[in-house]
């Protein structure tokens, strides 16, 4: 029977039964789904090209150049080019290399796993109910965001005499950029706007206790030293409409759903690593490069005037960033 062609690298899934069970072409082709001559656009040596497989590469090079069309006399020829080297490579038994082999078990093993999440999702949908309750939820703590400068310091004592001469008059940005061991330090201490959540709680606890343009008189300990918080400001935040953030919010409880998943999946299954220490240690990356790695996006966050300082606070999951209803204004 004649093979379906499925354009690009999708269509060399359709040889996987003959490179895995070392079948012969005829039996790999009887294995996938046949063509009539009604629905091919072309045929060659006996395989026909289905009209599918021209609507399907038309729409990959639509998606791949941004909207620009081709031919489909061009795309048809290069259809046929591909089935023409495809029909060569299976005469001269390129498909039972084992470079060959092992690539499609790559290709099979991506699909797969490709498969399976997608109909994980598709019997999984998130509802309008569960949208509505997450939003409300992070409604309910949207409260009031917080202006605030801060210098950090590694003892309680060194937060004492920076308290002391705050109390005489010394402006707090200047004593911030000299004495504050902090990212933020050069730009004077300066946290830009945040709600009380994104900061450790002793933190956020001691900005909501003070009044506006007045600074903590006794020293605020977090795991990241010792703090002198000066709160400049203070807005009730306005939440962004459900509907605005309604696919943010949904793209965050699938990706909860999925890491829930995969977390079942690893528990159920008997798992053996079997990298050594030695090739682990090879495959990380230097030490001393990530470290700089580090500091350099530390620091453009603070030039980007995030709301909070990344080396002052639990970092927060990339999740949270792009899907908090609260932050996608």
């Amino acid at each position: 029977m004649n093979k379906k062609i499925i354009p690009l690298l999708l269509a060399s899934t359709t040889l996987l039964p003959g490179c895995f069970e070392q079948k012969t072409q005829d039996s790999t082709q009887s294995a996938a789904p046949t063509v009539s001559k009604e629905d091919a656009v072309a045929v060659v040596n006996g395989t026909y090209i289905s009209k599918q497989s021209l609507e399907n590469l038309e729409q990959e090079i639509q998606q791949r150049s941004h909207g620009q069309t081709f031919p489909k006399e061009q795309l048809l020829e290069e259809l046929i080019q591909r089935e023409l080297l495809v029909q060569d490579a299976l005469k001269k038994q390129l498909d039972k290399t084992p470079d060959f082999i092992e690539r499609m078990q790559t290709v099979r093993n991506s699909l797969l796993s490709q498969a399976d999440l997608k109909n994980f999702m598709e019997s999984h949908p998130i509802t309008d109910e569960e949208i509505k309750a997450e939003y409300d939820s992070k409604m309910a703590n949207a409260g009031t965001e917080y202006k605030a400068r801060h210098i950090l310091v590694k003892s309680e004592d060194e937060a004492k005499k920076l308290i002391e001469e705050l109390k005489k008059g010394a402006d707090f940005a200047e004593l911030a950029k000299s004495k504050s061991t902090g990212p933020s330090g050069p730009q004077g201490g300066d946290l830009g706007w945040f709600t009380a959540d994104r900061m450790v709680p002793p933190f956020s606890e001691a900005v909501i206790a003070l009044e506006n343009g007045k600074f903590s008189e006794e020293p605020v300990e977090t795991q990241f030293g010792w703090h002198v918080i000066l709160r400049e400001d203070s807005r009730a935040q306005t939440p962004p409409p459900l509907e605005a953030v309604k696919d943010q919010i949904r793209q965050m409880l699938q990706r909860q759903q999925i890491q829930s998943m995969m977390e079942n999946l690893r528990k159920q299954a008997k798992v053996e690593v079997l990298l050594t220490q030695a090739e682990e240690k090879k495959a990380q990356p230097d030490q001393e490069t990530a470290g700089e790695t580090e500091e350099t996006a530390t620091e453009q966050q603070e030039n980007e005037a995030a709301p909070a300082e990344q080396s002052e606070q639990p970092a927060e999951t990339q999740e949270q960033e792009t899907t908090d209803p609260k932050t996608a204004e």
